[in-house]
């Protein structure tokens, strides 16, 4: 696929990262700075890469956006709300009604159902039980697993699981998802599914903005935009004409 230089986007962004720095104390004396200025925006309904060597910072970055970690210096904005300034209690359910993550191994509990499983968050949010369910049952449709609403994760194969992941976390109608290496335990062509799936979730779910980071240029390639991090900084910004 060709890729061209990113262009400024018009559109309000979903998410703005402004100056973020983040360093680790290693002993008493030595600073490592894994992040050193990191400046982008995500608009609506863009579905971006992040891509670099290991060690350069990309899940650190994901964990700072969704609110796991803590920066060192610099802003993060989620829809105009700048999630440094929240306090504990309001940072979770923020990030519980407004972020969805997407993991590598999955995360599904073991010990329960497709259903149960993606039903979980909407009770969380003190959702009535049989709505949840049939909410969690029309996504499992979605996602072309309606008949196996009541299979445990171990008797799915693992693009099955990483459905139910997917299912999961659109449950709720985040605004932002990161998913954080969602392929990398999948074949090339359960990945190539999967992330086709995702895009098309996306852009049913109007004006959310999806985060992938992903070591596979391949993988890259599905988005709208790749952003290379290398040395704590980007390194390029790059959109992906299809």
């Amino acid at each position: 696929m060709k890729i061209m230089e990113n262009k400024q986007m018009s559109q309000t962004a979903v998410l703005s990262v402004n100056n973020l720095h983040k360093k680790y104390n290693e002993g008493k004396t030595n600073e490592v700075y894994v992040l050193k200025g990191i400046d982008f925006t995500i608009p609506p309904g863009q579905m971006t890469a992040i891509m670099g060597p290991s060690g350069c910072g990309k899940t650190t970055l994901l964990n700072l956006i969704g609110g796991l970690d803590e920066t060192t210096e610099g802003n993060i904005q989620i829809e105009g709300n700048s999630i440094i300034e929240m306090d504990d209690n309001t940072l979770t359910n923020f990030r519980r009604d407004n972020v969805g993550y997407i993991f590598q191994l999955f995360n599904l509990f073991e010990d329960q159902t497709s259903v149960e499983n993606v039903s979980l968050p909407l009770l969380l949010q003190n959702e009535k039980t049989a709505e949840a369910i049939t909410k969690a049952e029309m996504l499992l449709q979605e996602v072309g697993l309606g008949d196996r609403f009541n299979d445990l994760p171990g008797n799915l194969s693992g693009g099955e699981q990483q459905k139910v992941a997917i299912a999961r976390t659109l449950v709720t109608s985040p605004r932002i998802i990161l998913a954080d290496e969602p392929t990398g335990d999948l074949d090339i062509a359960t990945s190539d599914d999967v992330m086709a799936l995702l895009r098309r979730m996306q852009e049913e779910n109007q004006g959310m903005a999806v985060i992938v980071v992903t070591h596979s240029s391949r993988i890259a390639n599905h988005c709208d935009r790749i952003i290379r991090i290398e040395n704590g900084i980007v390194f390029s910004d790059t959109e992906v004409a299809k």
